[in-house]
């Protein structure tokens, strides 16, 4: 998928998410949480993603729990999903 600021369609993202282990749509969003095995990994984890979004220039809201990361993302300038989000989810993934 060309990365682009414009809004996915719902094929779109059905099928990008059939893709991406662990995303489903919430909302306006996609998101996955993240489990790990002590507190310690999970902003370590949060800071990975920071730096990915970064590169991209593309930022998601995470929440940081007790051994859980949530990762959430949209694109505010279409007012959907864009295929930033799946690059960004897809990249996350790939931390882990």
């Amino acid at each position: 998928m060309e990365l682009a600021y414009r809004k996915l369609t719902a094929d779109e993202i059905t099928s990008a998410l059939a893709d991406l282990d662990g995303w489903a749509v919430e909302g306006e969003n996609i998101a996955r949480t993240y489990e790990f095995r002590s507190y310690p990994e999970g902003p370590a984890f949060a800071v990975k993603v920071g730096e990915l979004a970064e590169e991209l220039n593309h930022h998601p809201d995470i929440l940081i729990t007790y051994q859980k990361v949530r990762v959430a993302v949209h694109t505010h300038d279409v007012g959907g999903l864009s295929p930033y989000d799946i690059e960004l989810a897809r990249r996350v993934n790939a931390l882990v």
